[in-house]
């Protein structure tokens, strides 16, 4: 495989995946070993021809030898595609290479409630994406989807509980947003949403961990303890999780005891009807 010469890759190096993808293109030679470089470390000649700004929503590579930059699904399919054609000659067409650009954008402007970072506010560089009431909302409806889909399978599985359906846990998984969101009706909308977006975050990572649970259950039939000791685990990870996040979101240590509060009060109303 040739490798892509005097191509530099602009990554955040406080995202992980960021880090292991543009790692893994060095590895592969894909890239020589000078195609990746953090976006904090840019020095002032390569500032003079990046768009700072889109740089942080787009993954940016620079053409070292004649100064330019192309930048978000552009970039990517330039490397993907100089190693694999095919993926290039595909992702370039038309309707593809549309959904492609809406799917990156959905995970770069989510990417820091994805896997949060905390913001050094003296760092005079740093690659945070602008915020997006779109992409943010959408991930919080697509977070509570799957949220509710797992949980609804999940607890037909367990026989000491009432049945349940999916509007309930849809209704629980929204409820959960209304009711920290009341806790925190001091702050500016977008910090609001933003936690929301943290939020579901937590629940998307519950459910995903709630899975393997599922898949066993339908081969060997779990027993209910064991499938209750699962979900017990689950929600104390969770709650790790929370606490972790709302450090980094410099956000009131209460907030995780309203999160706890919450599922005891829909734990006794599910137990009581």
């Amino acid at each position: 495989m040739k490798t892509l010469q005097n191509q530099t890759l602009l990554y955040d190096n406080d995202c992980p995946l960021c880090n292991v993808y543009t790692s893994a293109f060095i590895k592969a030679k894909i890239l020589d070993q000078n195609g990746r470089k953090a976006y904090s470390d840019l020095d002032r000649n390569d500032q003079q021809f990046v768009d700072l700004k889109r740089a942080t929503n787009e993954i940016a590579l620079m053409n070292t030898k004649n100064k330019t930059v192309i930048y978000g699904i552009d970039s990517m399919l330039k490397v993907i595609g100089h190693a694999v054609p095919w993926i290039g000659f595909v992702g370039n067409l038309k309707p593809i290479k549309f959904g492609l650009k809406k799917l990156y954008s959905f995970i770069s402007y989510n990417r820091k409630v994805i896997i949060p970072s905390k913001e050094y506010k003296t760092e005079t560089l740093q690659c945070v994406p602008d915020f997006s009431y779109k992409y943010r909302t959408l991930y919080i409806l697509f977070a509570t989807l799957v949220t509710s889909i797992v949980l609804f399978k999940f607890s037909k599985t367990i026989s000491v509980i009432p049945e349940s359906n999916f509007l309930r846990e849809c209704l629980i998984a929204m409820g959960q947003i209304g009711f920290q969101t009341v806790c925190i009706s001091k702050l500016n909308i977008q910090k609001k949403v933003n936690y929301m977006g943290h939020l579901m975050t937590i629940s998307l990572m519950g459910s995903l961990i709630l899975i393997p649970a599922l898949v066993m259950h339908s081969l060997i039939n779990l027993p209910d303890l064991a499938l209750l000791g699962w979900f017990g685990i689950t929600v104390t990870m969770m709650l790790y999780e929370h606490i972790r996040r709302i450090k980094l979101l410099e956000l009131p240590t209460y907030l995780s005891a309203t999160w706890v509060l919450y599922r005891v009060l829909v734990l006794i109303l599910i137990l009581s009807f």
